[in-house]
């Protein structure tokens, strides 16, 4: 049903607790998992600092290198990638690039647009999504 599920991490705690269910959705389905992380710059080309954390290239690997860790233990392969731009969408451009068949994610994270909640990045991609959303809260 779901041969592709992609999960966009960051280092929330709604991230942390959705980790559970993309395990089991990809054991339940044997699905392909893509991990997704999404480094967005300021103008002037510096990481976007998202409540003390900085965002950085470097900051994305190592969340990744870690989420891919917590998926092996569960006997599960990720591909990660890490990508540069805005996160909802880049998440629905990865998802439609990659033929996925569902979207994992918290139902808040760190990336909250200077819109408000109403335009988070969950939001948007719910909007924007060429596939159905599982949204954990």
């Amino acid at each position: 049903m779901f041969k592709t599920i992609l999960f966009p991490v960051d280092q929330s705690r709604e991230t942390r607790e959705a980790a559970e269910t993309v395990v089991n959705l990809v054991k339940t389905y044997d699905s392909r998992l893509i991990l997704l992380s999404v480094v967005e710059k300021n103008p002037d080309g510096e990481g976007v600092s998202q409540g003390g954390i900085m965002t950085s290239a470097e900051a994305v690997a190592q969340l990744l290198q870690g989420a891919q860790a917590l998926f092996a233990e569960q006997g599960i392969e990720a591909e990660v990638m890490e990508k540069e731009g805005k996160p909802p969408f880049v998440i629905c451009d990865v998802a439609d690039e990659n033929n996925v068949g569902l979207i994992v994610m918290g139902s808040r994270g760190l990336g909250l647009t200077t819109e408000g909640s109403s335009e988070s990045v969950t939001n948007l991609v719910i909007n924007l999504a060429p596939c159905p959303i599982l949204i954990v809260p």
